[in-house]
């Protein structure tokens, strides 16, 4: 049995924007640092479009710099041997938030970033596998986009609950959600929000709502405007946010259709909307697999992090500690997450 980590992270640094295309250089973020003096939330900040942001309050020291930037990829591998995992799925960490106003920049972040993480994947022997960034202010680079992360590794789409103006129902992202079906790539929907006005209303102390609400309300969203039948053949994945909302949802979600006629598939719900949703290990799983089932649930350690989702040994604490039978063990650690990415 292999054992995928669904959710892992590579926090980006200064050499990061090397990998911009030269045309985009222009738009390089920069990093400032405060004062002697002065005392603030983090010790470094991202300047980013005429804005900053905090580069460093959330990084898992239970990690060190060169396994969490996979600065040096076989210290990587050699931690996660050390983990017994197989597999990370890597996703970003600046990117949890919006970052620019203007096109050319949201564009060159995303291409800086691809090629960066399709660089890391190369020299990976295959074990770290990535989503990737899409400039959903531009369909047509979001697109090409879409094509480089599928050439250099990339396995699913990394998408925040809110992109911008658009919820994910928005027929404005049928584009990109054609091109991911046809590509075999998941829309991966992270604890995240990508609207500045919902960001600066939440972010100074509500990272509940800032990051995992809008996940939450995306999975309803999708369910609610039958996004299956648009698109048969595209999965979605929910990372980061656990899964002891699933049964709330669900039943609100229940009470919906039934009140408009409409049957409710109960605990085929994921299976047949082709949705996975990741577990963390304090939720009542066995509640969760009655009522959702257990063929489309998956785990991750949020591994190089430092907030209420890391637990950097959580799949082999899951196997070993669980309480699960071997067979749920498999499913989570290994088959679902592997039918979700197409590892």
């Amino acid at each position: 049995m292999a054992i995928i980590d669904a959710d892992a992270h590579v926090v980006e640094n200064e050499y990061t924007w090397d990998f911009m295309p030269e045309e985009d250089q222009p738009h390089r973020p920069a990093i400032l640092v405060p004062k002697p003096g002065h005392k603030t939330r983090a010790g470094e900040y991202w300047f980013i479009d005429g804005r900053v942001f905090a580069k460093d309050v959330n990084v898992g020291l239970d990690t060190d710099l060169e396994t969490r930037e996979a600065s040096d990829v076989k210290k990587r591998l050699a931690h996660m041997d050390e983990l017994g995992v197989t597999t990370h799925v890597l996703y970003p960490t600046v990117f949890l938030r919006p970052l620019a106003y203007h096109q050319e920049v949201e564009v060159a972040l995303a291409r800086g970033y691809n090629r960066w993480v399709g660089n890391i994947h190369a020299q990976s022997e295959g074990r770290l596998r990535w989503t990737v960034i899409v400039p959903t202010s531009r369909m047509d680079i979001a697109i090409e986009e879409l094509n480089y992360g599928k050439e250099h590794g990339a396995c699913g789409v990394f998408m925040r609950g809110i992109e911008g103006d658009h919820r994910l129902s928005d027929p404005y992202l049928y584009p990109l959600w054609e091109e991911a079906q046809r590509l075999d790539l998941p829309i991966c929907i992270h604890a995240a929000t990508g609207k500045f006005e919902f960001f600066d209303y939440f972010s100074r102390d509500a990272g509940f709502s800032t990051f995992k609400l809008p996940a939450v309300g995306a999975f309803h969203d999708i369910i609610m405007k039958d996004m299956h039948k648009k698109f048969p053949d595209l999965r979605w994945g929910f990372v980061e946010i656990s899964a002891s909302w699933l049964p709330y949802a669900m039943n609100d979600l229940s009470v919906r259709y039934t009140r408009q006629g409409i049957p409710w598939a109960g605990r085929e719900l994921l299976q047949e909307r082709n949705i996975f949703v990741a577990v963390q290990t304090t939720d009542d799983i066995d509640y969760i697999v009655e009522t959702a089932g257990e063929d489309n649930l998956m785990i991750g350690t949020d591994y190089g992090h430092n907030d209420t989702s890391t637990e950097l040994r959580a799949l082999t604490n899951l196997r070993d500690n669980g309480g699960l039978s071997p067979a749920l063990v498999e499913k989570i650690l290994d088959a679902n997450p592997r039918r979700l990415y197409a590892l």
